[in-house]
């Protein structure tokens, strides 16, 4: 099993980016898909999570009434769309795709916004 994300970049400030991560080799209905980011010289934090069993829906408070996160089934894609992005959004953003049995993550799709 294996998840990848695409998209990110360069991005100003206010900006609105979306990031994906695609899974395969896992039933992507049956795991919850979530999103954590490492900013510079930061731990990794959490930033969002879709839990399959019922479609909820967790974000970071950081992140909250700015981010989106929502999947595709048909695609087996995970979306997080980022709006109003702040310098301190910066950060490597990791998908990680979890169930009851195993968990794996991405390599990271980096994000950058400049002012």
């Amino acid at each position: 099993a294996q998840v990848v994300e695409s998209g990110g970049g360069l991005v100003q400030a206010g900006g609105s980016p979306r990031i994906s991560c695609t899974a395969s080799g896992l039933t992507f209905n049956q795991y919850t898909m979530a999103w954590s980011r490492e900013g510079p010289g930061k731990e990794r934090e959490f930033v969002a999570s879709h839990v399959h069993k019922d479609g909820s829906t967790y974000y970071a408070d950081s992140v909250k009434g700015r981010f989106t996160i929502y999947r595709d089934i048909a695609k087996n894609t995970v979306y997080l769309q980022m709006n109003n992005l702040k310098l301190e959004d910066t950060a490597v953003y990791y998908c990680n795709a979890s169930s009851d049995y195993d968990t794996c993550w991405g390599q990271g799709a980096q994000v950058t916004v400049s002012s």
